[in-house]
Formats: C-alpha cells, structure tokens, sequence
C-alpha cells in the first residue's frame, strides 16, 4: 500500500469538488456500508478543520475537527471515515494520528472528544482514548464517550 497523502483545510478553504467527495464517502461509509440512515448534515462542519487523505488523487480517508465549545468543552474528532480499499492497512491509526496534530495545531490545550462506535473502543484506546460514558445509542448504533487527556497525551 502506497501511503496517503493528508491535507487539512477549513470549511471555506474546502473547493466545491472536495466538499463533494467527502460528502460522497460520508454517505458511501455511513449511511450505505452501515445501512444507517440519518441526518449527516449536521451544521458542524462549517466552524470545523476538514483532513482529507487522498491515495492516487482519491479521497480514501477522512475526519474533521470541531472547534472547542461546538460539541463537547473541548476539542472533537467526528465523521472518522476510511473507505473499504485501505482498511486494515494502517490508514485510520494514521488518520487518527493526523486527526490528533491537527487538534493540538489549532486548540493546542483542549482535551480530546469522540464519540466512538462501541465496536471500535479497542481502536481508540490504543491511541491513548480513555472510555468516557456509558454505551449510549446514536443513530441506532452503540456508541461510547471517549476523552484524549490532552495532558497525559504530551
């Protein structure tokens, strides 16, 4: 596997084709692969920080940042996207890891939030995300709070 080459932008920064494309596979992953219908348009992403990862010029790995206050007191990772061809290659531990400077680059001291499908707490923990809530369902999906202590993280 060739590696992913990850660019971060704004909302405002985001071209009509790239808006698209994340859209598109937000859609592909979310709704259609998880056979999960909700409401993805959600009025965050316009306040939030877009990393796209592109593998041959195709959006194949994808998260956004949203700014402290909007979600949770701190910092979130949400829409945590890889598209099925580069699954279980490293590419969402490396999206993850991108998704966490990006964070420390624009709200440096803010802890972390995401709101985990529960299947995936392994995931998360191992990049140093510690369980935050009780199980919860979201979209109909189990999903867990977790935290980033931004301070055990340095």
């Amino acid at each position: 596997m060739n590696s992913i080459d990850f660019i971060s932008k704004t909302f405002k920064q985001l071209s009509k084709e790239e808006l698209y494309q994340i859209l598109q596979l937000r859609a592909e992953v979310f709704v259609v692969e998880q056979n999960c219908p909700y409401q993805d348009l959600d009025d965050l992403d316009f306040d939030s920080v877009h990393l796209c990862g592109y593998l041959h010029n195709e959006l194949v790995a994808y998260s956004r940042m949203i700014k402290p206050g909007l979600k949770y007191p701190g910092t979130s990772i949400s829409r945590v996207i890889t598209k099925s061809i580069v699954r279980n290659s490293g590419a969402g531990k490396a999206l993850m890891h991108k998704s966490i400077n990006e964070c420390r680059k624009h709200w440096r001291e803010e802890n972390i939030f995401i709101s985990a499908q529960e299947r995936l707490k392994n995931f998360y923990t191992d990049l140093g995300f510690e369980i935050n809530s009780d199980s919860y369902l979201e979209d109909g999906i189990p999903h867990i709070e977790m935290k980033l202590n931004i301070e055990s993280f340095k």
